[in-house]
């Protein structure tokens, strides 16, 4: 017979395997703190504040140099688009201007100004210097009066080729530009303050105001006002208010009456042919 102590014995339920085998649920229970839910970490995990910290930390000189890297081709794509939109006149002639030619010597001594190609420009794109010297060129060509803003221009060195008066139409900011010794200066004496020749080429300085040296107060009609054009040109612009020849007529000019006008007769030429055309075929 089994005593009271082996029958209780007995009758205790057997061990749970979850609290002490080595099953899955076990060792699941039985692992470390998880890092992730705030717990202590052990030895070979990482807290969930650390990871955030190597996250948030810079990778070392690699990272520099990737910054570097893509700042240069930025700066370069910044600069092949710039390059790009300089207008036709500063890429006419291959290369770039001399270091030591009046062009490139007036773009470093102003301030806040840069040589791109052939050209001296501000920060606004605009052309204050222009060095065509040596590009074997006849006439400026079509495009040369994108440079109507240049304070200097250089063309020496050129065969150039026929009358240059009426090539500087609007060059009004024009203060020096450097010809070949065998081309005369646009308006002559008249135009410039000096005109000082040279063995391989000639110096127009300082540009008039004809509407100042001309001296006659009758150029331009009663309701018009004299305005520079350029070395040697000038043109009469007509007051406020003032259109038509010699300036005469006041007031704005009819848009609508001129369009109207213009519309019915051609309208009424159209009646007529078409009629004529419809007499001709019947006929016929």
């Amino acid at each position: 017979m089994k005593t009271s102590a082996e029958l209780r014995e007995q009758e205790k339920p057997p061990a749970s395997p979850r609290a002490n085998g080595p099953g899955r649920l076990g060792h699941a229970r039985g692992r470390g703190p998880d890092p992730l839910r705030g717990g202590a970490a052990g030895p070979g995990r990482v807290s969930t504040g650390e990871l955030r910290e190597r996250k948030m930390a810079p990778h070392g000189p690699g990272s520099l140099t990737t910054l570097v890297r893509w700042a240069a081709a930025l700066l370069l794509a910044l600069g092949v688009e710039r390059a790009l939109a300089l207008p036709e006149i500063c890429t006419q002639c291959p290369g770039s201007v001399q270091n030591l030619s009046k062009v490139a010597l007036y773009c470093k001594t102003t301030r806040e100004l840069m040589l791109h190609a052939r050209c001296c420009l501000n920060q606004k794109g605009t052309i204050l210097g222009l060095d065509l010297q040596n590009c074997s060129l006849e006439d400026p060509g079509p495009n040369f009066h994108q440079a109507y803003t240049t304070v200097i221009i250089d063309l020496q060195a050129n065969p150039l080729k026929g009358d240059l008066a009426n090539t500087f139409h609007g060059f009004t900011q024009l203060q020096t530009l450097i010809l070949p010794q065998d081309v005369n200066c646009p308006g002559g004496i008249n135009a410039w303050n000096t005109i000082t020749s040279y063995i391989d080429n000639q110096i127009c300085q300082g540009q008039k105001n004809l509407c100042n040296n001309t001296g006659d107060p009758e150029m331009c009609p009663e309701n018009g006002s004299c305005v520079p054009d350029g070395p040697g040109l000038l043109q009469c612009v007509c007051a406020d208010g003032f259109h038509g020849y010699k300036c005469m007529r006041q007031g704005s000019f009819s848009l609508l009456m001129f369009f109207g006008i213009l519309g019915s007769t051609t309208l009424s030429i159209s009646i007529l042919l078409w009629g004529t055309q419809r007499r001709k075929a019947k006929t016929s």
